[in-house]
């Protein structure tokens, strides 16, 4: 039989991969991992936990996985000429540039491009209205997502690997403080597992707390496709007649969450513009304030108000933030310091181990206004109050804001109300909350008039 080639983006795994398991079934396999310049200059973590990913799904193979560096359209074609393959296998891709991409290695191939199966348990696009139109809202789509339904699981296939074709070493994990052992295949599993086996039982409760060890952080596994979705899925349903009421609702709620994440990613497919413009037109005309001083405090963690800088210090140094903190710093941004989305959202998608295109920007979105949400401008998280109420405590401000350990219990979220506060090198507010949502919702009715 002659040689497939599977060419691995989104989906570093063996596990539930039907791409892989349709070559498998076609002939000897040659797995190949493309280093794509396009993505070259991403921070440590992220670029750690792909090759973190990388090297287990070398194991995985058995030692045959090929990882050559260039433009795909080069290198792709090159590697079927070596191997002799009479076709390339891949996961479906929705996002702009993933497309884009295929259809220049598809023109420059002289075998067929197979695509099978997609990053996602229902592939954006099909889950549409009754008119066929796309949804642009969640509730409906969720709805519509459910009744549509998924596969299950496909099995792990017996694939005879090619060895014959040599590759570039592969490259050492930069070093990093994130904790990364979830990135690989089996490192995802034994996370889900070890979630299922009852933290998830309070998910509905505890995801809102950054200080508390409360979401299965896969977040960066489903990125890099070191778990299926479907896999998750799968399982949810498994476990769900052995729960309790209570806790059947946080499986709800968690599998809620991968609905989120799907349904961005239908919206991308229908709207591609919106990874980086306004989705919705309903604050054209408004104005923004270009990046600043007060820009870059806002990156480097040194606003003033603690939730907001503890996130922002756990992104650099994680490549993670908590979602709950992720809202609220986009708030901050784009409701306090005045500035369009696209300018923090690429921020994240540099920093970000999961940094997720769909999800990132249309997160970013939700928060500024421009996308999905009905009326979402009048939205503006205060953070010190977020912080009171989802870091009850202060241990997550403390835990990633060293000039405030000092500082006891909620009062960490008001350190210029105590008197030493501000004692050990933390700043001063950069602005003042009450003023900046006042001009918030000045600029809104600006445009609303």
């Amino acid at each position: 039989m002659p040689a497939q080639l599977v060419w691995f983006r989104r989906d570093l795994r063996v596990r539930d991969h039907p791409a892989l398991a349709a070559a498998a079934a076609a002939g000897e396999v040659l797995p190949v991992f493309v280093a794509d310049p396009a993505f070259a200059g991403a921070g440590a973590p992220r670029t750690a936990a792909l090759r973190t990913a990388l090297r287990a799904l070398h194991e995985s193979t058995d030692g045959a996985l090929v990882v050559r560096s260039g433009r795909p359209e080069e290198v792709i074609p090159a590697l079927v000429r070596e191997a002799g393959a009479d076709a390339v296998h891949v996961s479906g891709e929705s996002t702009p540039f993933g497309r884009r991409r295929d259809a220049r290695v598809e023109a420059a191939l002289d075998v067929p491009l197979v695509a099978t199966g997609s990053p996602y348990a229902v592939t954006p696009g099909r889950v549409r209205k009754g008119d066929g139109a796309p949804f642009r809202v969640f509730t409906p789509f969720s709805r519509a997502w459910l009744e549509h339904g998924w596969r299950a699981p496909a099995e792990r296939p017996s694939a005879r690997w090619v060895r014959r074709v040599v590759g570039e070493p592969l490259p050492e994990p930069p070093a990093t403080s994130a904790e990364l052992s979830w990135a690989s295949e089996e490192g995802a599993l034994e996370r889900w597992r070890a979630f299922l086996d009852g933290p998830i039982d309070d998910y509905d409760a505890a995801r809102d707390r950054p200080d508390l060890d409360g979401t299965s952080r896969l977040s960066i596994a489903l990125k890099l496709g070191t778990v299926h979705p479907r896999t998750l899925l799968a399982d949810l349903d498994a476990v769900a007649p052995r729960r309790s009421r209570a806790a059947q609702r946080s499986l709800k709620r968690f599998q809620a969450e991968l609905a989120w994440r799907e349904f961005y990613a239908d919206v991308l497919l229908h709207h591609p513009s919106s990874a980086w413009r306004d989705l919705g037109a309903q604050l054209r005309g408004i104005a923004y304030d270009e990046p600043g001083p007060l820009f870059e405090a806002w990156c480097a963690g040194r606003t003033g108000f603690p939730l907001v800088d503890a996130g922002m210090r756990q992104l650099l140094a994680e490549g993670w933030m908590h979602n709950r903190v992720r809202m609220v710093t986009a708030s901050f941004l784009t409701k306090d310091l005045h500035v369009w989305w696209p300018y923090g959202a690429r921020f994240f998608l540099e920093h970000l181990a999961d940094g997720d295109l769909a999800s990132n920007s249309h997160g970013w979105q939700w928060v500024a206004g421009t996308g999905t949400d009905a009326a979402p401008y009048f939205r503006v998280f205060n953070p010190v109050l977020q912080g009171q109420r989802y870091d009850p405590d202060g241990d997550y401000v403390r835990r990633w804001v060293p000039e405030l350990r000092h500082v006891a219990g909620a009062a960490v979220h008001e350190p210029w109300k105590v008197p030493d506060g501000l004692a050990h090198g933390y700043p001063q507010r950069i602005l003042d909350h009450a003023v900046e949502r006042r001009e918030a919702l000045d600029r809104l009715a600006a445009v609303s008039a």
